[in-house]
């Protein structure tokens, strides 16, 4: 290591006294890959410490998604996170914020490194980064993600570097670093364009700290589909393949898929399917299925803004790398990039995310747990919704046994309009809402998504408030909540 930044390495805990009450720290990380992970340790057992002595100690802790246990878990449950943003999916996390006592601001992922380089939101005074290279003249190489991390090096005051070995130099060489000008434009024409420098730039004197580790990112394995999740993924490539046949869908367009078990599946299905062509993947995180693709000779590209792999998966990109050239296979952009409006318009984006419910009108809520409660954050699924060519939002009928319907009378909770919904999805069937107006929605969305046992009730909502509502979108208010009332009183929205 060169002496300048020799002469700044140092402990985790001696780091962490860096930090003073009342910072606002942006971390690099973005679902689960490429956070810090020993630095904020040492923070959260110094601001605990703090604390029982009587001391005021909390930070504002700024991400580019949901971060590990290591940095997330430990400041939540040391009571020192004041504030966050924009997406966070941690438990401990989460009861903070749901307790008022850590304040949240949940933000499309693409608009958070833009309203902070201008100044709405306050600008972070440290950042702490996961890097795998830096040099004396100050190019700092990521690791597993490009998130916000480059906004947060290039505003925040002081940079700790956590210099991370895991992954070797396996990862240099495959950021695609593009800050966009207030009214730029953003130059992506195919998925696999590169517009950037494979590092960010900052002024070393900023450098106040590095941390040397080899630690990998610690995601667990999701569990393997099951049959819900292989069900909803057969209706969408299903779908998929007669849009294809009736010629009002390109062959070469690329796809977007959110975090999880029908998100894994869909990839999975295409990676086994004999007749699917190779596809290019523009998305936020790049999950351990796109090895089956991989595998399966059928990946054009697979750009995203973080490499989320399992602790197996982080060791079979590292043995791949090289020896199967799967390096050359990936490109890691800032979010918002990757994320990026014009980009997934331009680039005709087939899209796929989650509800957590959605009501017969098309109306989705991804976020809240009876309007009030937060479960993760609208992540990037508004970005990709409002702007790709084809969107699908995807869940299980039923929850909890049944007691609960994801396809209820209205959305305790609004992030996705009718306008910005295109396709509805569970282990019952799909319903393509395109050109329908609200009535025939309601009634293709009961019939094709819901779950049998609560298509009654549905259906008599709807009856009623066709008999006594206006007749454009025909909702009772007086018993639009009735499911989630019941929910609430008996804990079954069946009653």
């Amino acid at each position: 290591m060169h002496p300048n930044l020799k002469s700044k390495v140092m402990s985790a805990q001696e780091a962490a006294a860096l930090i003073n009450n009342g910072e606002v720290i942006g971390v690099s990380g973005f679902t689960g890959a490429g956070y810090p992970k020993v630095v904020p340790a040492e923070l959260a057992k110094r601001g605990e410490a703090l604390r029982a002595q009587g001391q005021e100690f909390g930070i504002s802790l700024y991400t580019g998604a949901s971060i590990g246990d290591e940095c997330d878990g430990v400041l939540a449950r040391a009571g020192i996170m004041k504030m966050r943003l924009p997406y966070q999916s941690h438990t401990d996390v989460r009861n903070s914020i749901n307790k008022g006592t850590t304040e949240y601001i949940d933000m499309h992922l693409s608009h958070s490194a833009r309203l902070i380089r201008m100044g709405f939101v306050p600008k972070p005074t440290v950042a702490i980064v996961d890097a795998c290279e830096v040099t004396p003249d100050g190019k700092i190489y990521l690791t597993g993600n490009g998130g916000n991390t480059p906004t947060y090096l290039l505003t925040a005051e002081r940079i700790i570097i956590e210099l991370n070995t895991h992954y070797g130099d396996t990862l240099i060489g495959s950021h695609d670093i593009f800050i966009p000008e207030l009214k730029g434009t953003v130059p992506i024409h195919f998925a696999g364009d590169r517009i950037g420098k494979d590092y960010v730039q900052i002024d070393p004197a900023k450098i106040v700290a590095i941390v040397e580790t080899n630690l990998p990112d610690s995601l667990k394995a999701f569990a393997a589909p099951d049959d819900d999740s292989n069900a909803i993924a057969a209706y969408i490539l299903e779908f998929l393949a007669h849009e294809r046949k009736k010629g009002r869908l390109p062959a070469d367009v690329p796809y977007q898929s959110g975090v999880g078990n029908v998100a894994n599946a869909v990839l999975a299905t295409m990676a086994k399917d004999p007749t699917q062509a190779p596809v290019a993947l523009y998305t936020e995180v790049i999950q351990d299925s796109v090895f089956d693709i991989l595998e399966a000779d059928k990946l054009i590209i697979a750009s995203g803004a973080s490499v989320s792999y399992t602790l197996d998966g982080q060791e079979k990109y590292k043995a791949n790398a090289y020896t199967k050239g799967w390096k050359n296979k990936f490109i890691l952009r800032p979010q918002e990039i990757s994320n990026n409006a014009e980009v997934i318009r331009r680039l005709g984006v087939i899209s796929m995310n989650t509800a957590l419910e959605a009501d017969i009108f098309g109306h989705v809520n991804s976020t809240h747990v009876n309007g009030s409660r937060i479960m993760n954050g609208i992540g990037g699924s508004g970005d990709f919704a409002r702007n790709c060519l084809l969107g699908f939002f995807m869940t299980p009928s039923i929850a909890k046994g049944g007691k609960i319907s994801a396809i209820v009378p209205m959305v305790s909770h609004t992030d996705h309009t009718e306008h910005d919904t295109m396709i509805f999805v569970s282990e019952q069937g799909l319903a393509d809402l395109r050109g329908l107006a609200p009535i025939k929605r309601a009634r293709l969305i009961i019939e094709k998504c819901a779950h049998p046992s609560y298509r009654p009730l549905l259906q008599e909502y709807l009856d009623y408030g066709l008999k006594h509502s206006a007749l454009h979108a025909p909702h009772t208010l007086s018993k639009a909540f009735d499911f989630h009332k019941r929910l609430m009183e008996t804990g079954s929205m069946m009653g």
